[in-house]
């Protein structure tokens, strides 16, 4: 039986709080419900998006599970700080600065996830793409309310960008060279999940086995939650921010939703979303919403939910049997 099982009852609006913006919502029990084990919360705006903790632990422990967060919240800090696209003075941004000049020095950290990313790109041929940062910046989804021209799109599609990425060691660091100056890092389809990632070892090295960290859509539940059961997770409605579509059971275990309702604008009856497709340059025609992806780590499942969204599932079913023998697409809509 897998890991995350589906759940398709509903719980009760009054018995249960929601934690949680993006893809899903935290159902946890409210702590007058509890004998002795207290949950702990704390949302902060992080990576662009906000960063949910939910942290079970004895009712005399609160000062411990708040250093914890604390902790926590340093490691998905140190992910923004060095792999932000926004950053000049990142590793990302460095890169995007100086690396069709000549190799650019990274730290051992963006290494891993720009090896990661390339494994991924390579793989699903390119539908993954973590070099297509200046096709997500002509289509500034944050800004614009128009698509750009078709002109300044085509100049970008079909380019398979990620072959002029060398990532090596010079010095024993890890370096980074563009071959071609249309290259421009953006790792926001896998840094976030890495960043959970590091945030949930944190955790677990500050002697938390129990918790949920949630950052925007990228998730992984520890243990079980406050009640003794698994993390009761809803998946959130495409169409309904505040509805939820389905919901899941998860217990030690990741799981990342990519969908195009999280970052889009309209223009003429049409929704523009930020999942861009690399070889057309616009957003990915899909007749899916959104795909939920469970996997060991929450790197994989983010990167494997950007993968394959869009994706005919027999073509997704043998990308994630290659890549990622540990995740399945657990919902899609």
């Amino acid at each position: 039986m897998s890991e995350v099982e589906r759940s398709l009852r509903s719980f009760p609006r009054r018995d249960f709080l929601r934690l949680g913006i993006g893809a899903f919502a935290v159902f946890t029990v409210p702590v007058s419900f509890i004998n002795r084990q207290r949950l702990t919360r704390r949302s902060v705006p992080v990576m662009g998006t906000i960063a949910d903790f939910a942290v079970v632990h004895r009712g005399g422990n609160e000062r411990e599970a708040q250093n914890a967060i604390d902790a926590a919240i340093a490691e998905l800090r140190f992910v923004e700080r060095t792999m932000s696209w926004f950053n000049s003075e990142s590793d990302v941004g460095r890169a995007n600065l100086y690396a069709a000049k000549g190799p650019v020095h990274v730290s051992d950290e963006t290494g891993l996830v720009l090896e990661c990313a390339m494994d991924w790109a390579s793989a699903s041929d390119g539908a993954f793409d973590p070099c297509i940062g200046k096709a997500m910046a002509l289509w500034d989804f944050a800004e614009r309310q128009s698509p750009p021209s078709p002109e300044e799109v085509r100049g970008l599609a079909g380019r398979g960008l990620y072959k002029s990425l060398e990532v090596g060691m010079r010095g024993g660091a890890p370096v980074v060279l563009f071959s071609d100056p249309d290259v421009e890092l953006d790792l926001g389809g896998i840094a976030k999940g890495y960043g959970v990632d590091r945030a949930v070892k944190s955790l677990r090295s500050n002697g938390i086995d129990n918790a949920i960290v949630n950052v925007g859509g990228d998730l992984y539940a520890m243990g079980v939650s406050e009640n003794g059961d698994p993390w009761k997770i809803g998946i959130r409605d495409p169409e309904d921010p505040d509805g939820i579509i389905e919901t899941l059971e998860v217990s030690d275990r990741a799981v990342a939703t990519s969908g195009d309702y999280i970052r889009y604008f309209q223009h003429e009856g049409r929704r523009y979303h930020h999942l861009l497709d690399p070889v057309t340059g616009e957003p990915r025609v899909a007749r899916m919403r959104s795909v939920t992806v469970a996997a060991d780590d929450c790197m994989t499942a983010d990167a494997a939910g950007t993968a394959i969204f869009g994706m005919a599932g027999d073509a997704a079913g043998p990308l994630l049997a290659r890549s990622a023998p540990s995740a399945e697409i657990i919902h899609s809509i």
